[in-house]
């Protein structure tokens, strides 16, 4: 119980980050702010990983390198569209990388997957049509926060064959650091890194280096030790509810009726593609002889 509390208590932390990276990149530069969060990531980790990553050798610090670069794209691609529309909007949106999953892996690895996962892709994709029928929202921003979970979907397959083979702890540090690296090039390039300022900013910095990633990561490796596969999975369906309610209440999205049946259809799509979505990674790493199981996306 005490570990499906905990993944509860983080899904509802990165439901309320939607709403403070909203506020802070209105005042700061994107990639700016994506730069240093994931510098302070970086060093929360730096101290316990520092010594584990020599044991990742070429392949492992190689992987996690790329694999950081694309959760880089991710985060560029969902803030963009964050700028763009609702709160709301983008948690159900992005939560949406959970349908996506299983496709990913039939593309790349042609894994079967069940009439679940094509269930899901068909609600999720209505209930995306009706969100980009609401004034509150943007299609162009909706369209770049789906282009993320397509993004995270990516990196979640390809993570699960790294995975069985590296030290958790000293990948997903490379994995931070990369994406620092990759997202500070482009900050620097277009002369937007600045020393931040104010506590809207500061604020969203620390919640979302500190507690929503390096922080939330070992929460959910410590938990995930101890409870089922299933119950993870159910524990982050909330997550695009704690952002809906952190919408409504701080952000204050109104998105009527139409806009509220899109993200209900979208939950239904995640819902019902959950399960698809763990066996079709457990396919992809067992071609390797390892057993794995579903790994959300680190915020």
């Amino acid at each position: 119980m005490r570990a499906l509390l905990a993944l509860i208590v983080v899904t509802a932390v990165w439901g309320v980050t939607f709403v403070q990276v909203k506020d802070a990149v209105a005042i700061y530069p994107l990639f700016a702010f994506l730069a240093v969060r994931f510098a302070i990531a970086s060093a929360t980790l730096v101290l316990p990983a520092a010594k584990r990553v020599r044991g990742l050798g070429r392949s492992g610090v190689a992987g996690g390198a790329f694999l950081g670069l694309l959760l880089g794209a991710g985060y560029a691609l969902q803030t963009a569209g964050l700028e763009r529309t609702t709160v709301s909007s983008t948690g159900f949106i992005t939560g949406m990388y959970v349908v996506l999953t299983p496709l990913i892996a039939l593309v790349l690895y042609r894994s079967r997957i069940g009439l679940g996962a094509w269930g899901g892709v068909v609600l999720a994709t209505a209930g995306l049509a009706m969100l980009s029928g609401i004034h509150a929202g943007s299609v162009t921003g909706d369209l770049l926060v789906l282009a993320a979970a397509a993004v995270y979907s990516l990196q979640i397959v390809l993570m699960e064959r790294y995975a069985p083979r590296f030290d958790a702890l000293a990948f997903t540090f490379v994995e931070l650091a990369s994406a620092f690296l990759g997202l500070l090039v482009v900050a620097l390039a277009l002369g937007d890194l600045g020393v931040p300022r104010g506590w809207t900013v500061w604020g969203a910095l620390l919640v979302t280096g500190v507690f929503a990633s390096a922080l939330g990561y070992l929460v959910q490796t410590w938990a995930q030790r101890r409870t089922s596969a299933t119950r993870t999975a159910l524990a982050f369906t909330m997550e695009p509810v704690w952002t809906a309610f952190f919408g409504y209440t701080l952000a204050g999205d109104r998105l009527g009726a139409l806009g509220w049946g899109g993200c209900a259809a979208i939950m239904a799509g995640i819902v019902l593609a959950e399960p698809a979505a763990g066996a079709a990674l457990v396919s992809v790493v067992s071609r390797r002889g390892s057993r794995g199981r579903f790994r959300p996306r680190r915020r």
